[in-house]
């Protein structure tokens, strides 16, 4: 069995979480699951019972976890290439706008998501990734300087990581792996973590290390992918990595 992984679909996965969980005492779970619930809720008595349910909404939580009329919001992961949020890229620009972005930025933007000379997809000549940064790399450059700021950051891990679309509730956590083998970050601990990395360079468009590309470029002009040139996605591509440097430091307090 790979490191966090085994071949089961997401949702199957978030059952295990919550079938796990669910109407066991605190006694009766195994010890990572107890460090891990200490860390949500702090210092639990073996007595108490939890309570884990998933959430069927379009929220970033997929599950909940109760303790003692505590209730967590968890966003679980696993597999590579994580995918942490996606939306229309209209969607995105009013977005940008609403941030005080200027024009000639915003326009830079969609010449890049689009990758076809034009800011609406209407171009014939069709860039992949590397044609593009082979070109336009100073760019790229120039969009990541203006992304890279705190404000904007801690706005950005809102609206992809902790929120979403639907702005009800904040998680309070992600897990990252299977019940067998899992690691986990929690909301404090992902602001702080990816506010510390704000200044690191790559050549992919970033914000922090969460890398923003098109859902797909379409070069095959597939009629069924079309629709998806129009979406963002965001990607937190070494969330794995990122999750075990958190908790190698958790103890001394650095994040």
């Amino acid at each position: 069995m790979k490191p966090f992984n085994k071949d089961i679909t997401g949702y199957k996965n978030e059952n295990e979480f919550v079938n796990y969980l669910n109407k066991k005492k605190v006694s009766e779970i195994n010890p990572m699951f107890k460090e891990f619930l200490e860390t949500l809720f702090g210092a639990l008595n073996d007595e108490e019972q939890i309570h884990a349910w998933n959430n069927y909404e379009k929220q970033k939580a997929d599950i909940y976890i109760e303790i003692n009329n505590k209730r967590k919001g968890i966003s679980i992961k696993k597999g590579i290439k994580n995918s942490v949020h996606t939306e229309h890229i209209n969607t995105f620009i009013k977005f940008l706008k609403e941030n005080h972005f200027d024009q000639e930025m915003i326009i830079e933007f969609l010449k890049y998501h689009y990758a076809d000379g034009t800011i609406d997809g209407t171009g014939e000549n069709r860039m992949t990734v590397a044609e593009y940064k082979e070109k336009y790399q100073q760019e790229i450059d120039l969009i990541n300087k203006q992304f890279n700021n705190k404000d904007f950051i801690i706005k950005v891990i809102l609206k992809f990581i902790l929120v979403g679309n639907i702005p009800i509730e904040s998680i309070d956590c992600i897990v990252y792996g299977i019940i067998q083998d899992f690691i986990w970050i929690t909301k404090n601990e992902i602001i702080d973590f990816l506010l510390s990395k704000k200044d690191e360079y790559s050549t992919a468009l970033h914000i922090s290390h969460l890398t923003l590309q098109p859902m797909t470029r379409c070069l095959n002009r597939n009629p069924l992918y079309e629709k998806d040139r129009h979406y963002i996605q965001v990607k937190w591509y070494n969330i794995s990595d990122d999750i075990i440097e958190v908790m190698s430091n958790r103890k001394n307090n650095i994040y």
